[in-house]
């Protein structure tokens, strides 16, 4: 009885660990302004999934307050950028997007997730 409950309890883990990081998609918020600040903490960016207009150039502002290693770094692959994110020092990313579609941001093990929606 034991066992079955703990291997229950341990396929329950891995499934929430698998929607926490590659299935939860948080709604989209839009973007007002030109300067959207985005807040690196607890795993997660905040916001994750933020909409923008295309060809419009805007900043993320990246404010790192989590000292893990994985949070050092934000990468946007498919743009062929990265940039340093120091603790507690804002850091200003300059991007206009140049077609409609889904722009993923993440750290650099692919763990902390984000993505910019350009409409």
């Amino acid at each position: 009885m034991n066992l079955l409950y703990i291997n229950s309890v341990g396929v329950v883990l891995i499934f929430a660990i698998i929607w926490w990081f590659w299935l939860a998609r948080p709604r989209a918020r839009k973007a007002e302004g030109n300067v959207i600040d985005i807040v690196v903490a607890d795993g997660v960016y905040t916001p994750s999934r933020i909409e923008v207009p295309v060809n419009q150039l805007i900043a993320l502002k990246f404010i790192r307050k989590d000292p893990s290693p994985c949070a050092e770094k934000v990468v946007f692959a498919s743009l062929d950028m990265s940039y340093d994110l120091p603790i507690d020092e804002p850091v200003e990313v300059y991007i206009s997007l140049p077609e409609p579609g889904e722009y993923e941001f993440t750290c650099q093990m692919q763990m902390y997730r984000g993505q910019l929606l350009a409409r």
